[in-house]
């Protein structure tokens, strides 16, 4: 099992500054100093994962990565996740992550949005790659170091707003996430990790606007999951990066980044070590963009397992916060992508309202050109409102009321500022479990979908990965075909 760095090691430029503190407990935290309930859930989080990228692996726009970034790349030793496949470690980190991105099924961090699973586990797989022998343990430590790393990166940044500005918010800060992962798998010292900090946030980015059709939304977390990858590697190599990049005043990551709303450092180290935003991380039951699923949650419980016509329904009024109404609604044009219609709140209420879910077949061609989805669009109205719609509500969240008007004049209503599986109604262990299994079903074989949950659910067992990395390695069906 990994031990923390020796005190002996090299120190950051500044160890009481945030950068440095950020950085020595990066390097001196050992896995038996995480929670056991941390782990578990962690555990619990790769296991999502992995099956969101099983799902992801064969669908279409990510064929189409899949050949392109194979015919820029060439071959290597690093599997490409459910395709028989192997490429180099920066390549691989891009199209798993783009695979577990795939389908928008993956988690999210509310708070501060980003998908960690898609940032992490393709950093440390390629890095496990790279190394002599990899445990479990290891990989697990890396992936709530990750989870810490990003999220508190995020919450500098006040993440939402980021979204609000046209950022994507996730691929900003998870480079930060990836290189945190891989350097623990490296056993960098605190002064390499300062190095990995800074190159990872020089190569942050991400634009929004990917969201209305470009495939390239998929894989804007895959990219940040090879910079950070890179920034790990290279500071490990003797690379150096940017000191102090945190606190830098001209060009730093937060002066420049949080440029006009007041970034705040002091995020990236409160309660570090006794806070685990890793119990925090929502896990998807729709597939669709994060900030939608309170409306989708409301649309499923107001129709109470009915399945009403577009002609039952006279008109619908959704009410969300700031950064939903930048990120998730726009008037859609017929007909909508898929990706477009993930992001779209108006499409993704629709659905819920007369499907009574929001799941892969309510992507496909025929549903996304759909009459009656297109008349229930036209009948939405979406009003941005930031005050709380339930004054009860103590808490940021995502501020959602849905109402609904039915021919003849009955109103529903719902509010909610959570979905279910949010911080405050997680999914639980075996609800995750259960949503792993469903995805993997129709993708891969019941007895290979099994044996990969026995490992990841028991990775602080395993004393060597290379079981798990040829069950994901060889070739998934498509969930579409």
């Amino acid at each position: 099992m990994f031990a923390p760095t020796p005190t002996s090691a090299r120190q950051p430029t500044d160890p009481a500054g945030p950068t440095g503190r950020l950085a020595t407990w990066l390097a001196t935290t050992s896995l038996e100093q995480i929670p056991a309930s941390v782990r578990e859930r962690a555990a619990h989080l790769v296991l999502d994962g992995l099956g969101c990228a099983l799902i992801g692996a064969q669908l279409p726009w990510s064929r189409t990565a899949v050949e392109a970034v194979l015919s820029l790349e060439g071959a290597g030793d690093v599997p490409v996740i459910g395709w028989g496949r192997t490429t180099s470690g920066p390549a691989a980190a891009v199209l798993n992550g783009t695979f577990i991105q795939g389908f928008e099924l993956d988690d999210y961090y509310p708070a501060a949005p980003l998908h960690s699973a898609s940032l992490v586990l393709p950093a440390l797989l390629s890095t496990t790659s790279q190394l002599p022998s990899a445990s479990g343990a290891e990989f697990l430590r890396g992936a709530v170091l990750g989870i810490e790393t990003g999220t508190r990166v995020g919450l500098a940044l006040h993440g939402p707003q980021m979204l609000s500005r046209g950022w994507h918010s996730g691929s900003v800060f998870g480079t930060h996430a990836a290189a945190a992962a891989s350097g623990a798998m490296r056993g960098l010292d605190a002064a390499a990790f300062e190095d990995a900090l800074g190159l990872a946030a020089t190569q942050s980015a991400g634009l929004m606007a990917a969201q209305y059709e470009a495939m390239s939304k998929r894989m804007h977390h895959g990219l940040a999951s090879r910079n950070g990858f890179y920034a790990a590697g290279l500071a490990q190599a003797g690379y150096t990066g940017i000191k102090k990049v945190f606190e830098r005043p001209y060009g730093g990551f937060l002066s420049t980044f949080g440029e006009g709303h007041h970034p705040d450092a002091g995020q990236l180290t409160k309660d570090l070590g006794e806070l685990w935003n890793t119990e925090q991380i929502t896990v998807k039951i729709h597939a669709a963009m994060g900030g939608l699923h309170p409306a989708i949650d409301a649309a499923i419980a107001l129709t109470g397992g009915r399945a009403p016509s577009a002609d039952d329904i006279e008109s619908i009024r959704i009410e969300v916060p700031d950064a939903i109404h930048h990120h998730g609604w726009w008037s859609p044009e017929r007909p909508l992508t898929t990706i477009g219609a993930q992001m779209n709140i108006a499409y993704a209420t629709a659905v819920a309202l007369l499907d009574g879910h929001v799941r892969p077949e309510q992507f496909t061609p025929a549903r996304l050109d759909a009459d009656d989805v297109w008349q229930l669009i036209g009948r939405t109205e979406v009003e941005q409102v930031d005050e709380p719609q339930d004054p009860t509500w103590t808490r940021r969240g995502y501020n959602t009321r849905l109402t609904v008007t039915l021919r003849g004049g009955e109103v529903l209503t719902q509010a909610l500022n959570q979905p279910h599986g949010g911080p405050d109604d997680p999914l639980t262990n075996a609800e995750i479990r259960a949503k792993y299994r469903a995805l993997t079903s129709g993708v891969i074989a019941a007895e290979r979908a099994a044996e990969i949950e026995r490992i990841a659910l028991d990775l602080e067992g395993q004393t060597d990965l290379r079981r798990l990395v040829d069950l994901l390695a060889a070739p998934a069906h498509g969930a579409l075909d």
